[in-house]
């Protein structure tokens, strides 16, 4: 194999080693899996991975990924070991959370529910007010009319009792006049028969 083969193979194999972005994975559920500084058995455990642990997949190399922890360590674990899956707890978690954020968001509602509830109370309590407040005006409208006719019937009457007191006034001065020149003319022709019967006896 020419030098120039031997350099594609290994262009193309560091390739697909190193292209693979970074995947988020998670450990299987087994209790603990190692994590090594290199990929292989003889290398050194730099530590101890838990199940459930989310790690970041920065590089695949045949068995062996390289992976970094959530705390930006690095190191290589068996690619078997890792699973796209979110393990049991973190799902519990998860809805844990969802559910939480729903009771929080159903608290709410209902806190907003209830400051509408009274705002409509309240806003109820200005409306039948207000009817009131308008019948009231209505009536009291209405008792102004009445009173300011009674207080125009009142003048009418008692203009009408003055022309009638006056008419009574009037009325009685005339008889008293009449009756006045019934005795004055009574008088004067009592004293004119009282002077022919003088007359007659000289």
């Amino acid at each position: 194999m020419t030098k120039w083969m031997k350099l594609c193979v290994i262009l193309c194999v560091w390739g697909w080693v190193s292209g693979v972005g970074a995947q988020e994975m998670y450990v299987s559920g087994i209790t603990k899996i190692t994590m090594r500084t290199g990929p292989g058995v003889e290398h050194k455990i730099l530590a101890m991975l838990e199940s459930g642990s989310r790690l970041e997949v920065m590089e695949y190399q045949s068995d062996w990924s390289l992976v970094q922890t959530e705390n930006q360590k690095q190191g290589w674990v068996l690619t078997r070991f890792l699973t796209e899956d979110k393990p049991l707890t973190f799902q519990v978690e998860t809805l844990k959370k969802q559910n939480k954020d729903l009771a929080d968001a159903l608290e709410k509602l209902d806190t907003q529910n209830q400051i509408l509830a009274e705002k409509n109370q309240a806003l109820a309590d200005i409306e039948e007010k207000y009817r009131d407040l308008k019948q009231a005006s209505a009536d009291f409208m209405e008792l102004n009319e009445k009173y300011k006719a009674l207080v125009q019937l009142s003048k009418e009457q008692a203009q009408q009792i003055s022309m009638l007191k006056e008419n009574l006034n009037n009325e009685a001065m005339l008889w008293f006049l009449s009756g006045a020149g019934v005795f004055i003319v009574g008088l004067i022709l009592g004293l004119s028969t009282r002077k022919k019967k003088r007359h007659s006896l000289l």
